[in-house]
């Protein structure tokens, strides 16, 4: 719901699986909600922008999480690079339990 002003005032947005586009539950504790630096592709260094990636618990509970992450970096790397971007932009993803480099 929006005020007259067009300000958000809702209590509580759900957030949706970048994935599988379901719903997230509010008592969904193992989803996660994981920041993606955007790096530019002539320097390789990581600019201040970001893509939050949103992965539920029904996928990391069934050990696909790693392949849906990269599998969703890579779209993004596709589109900016298709988008006339010049070069390929390098994705670089620092989770919690490792870092994982796709370039």
């Amino acid at each position: 719901m929006q005020n007259e002003s067009g300000d958000n005032v809702d209590l509580y947005v759900p957030r949706k699986c970048s994935w599988t586009n379901r719903l997230v539950p509010s008592k969904d504790h193992a989803s996660v909600q994981i920041n993606v630096a955007n790096v530019d592709p002539i320097t390789g260094i990581a600019t201040s922008d970001y893509t939050p990636y949103c992965l539920a618990g029904y996928i990391r509970f069934k050990s696909e999480g790693d392949m849906a992450l990269t599998a969703l970096a890579q779209e993004n790397d596709a589109q900016l690079y298709n988008s006339g971007g010049g070069a390929a932009a390098t994705t670089t993803v620092a989770a919690t339990a490792g870092d994982v480099t796709d370039e």
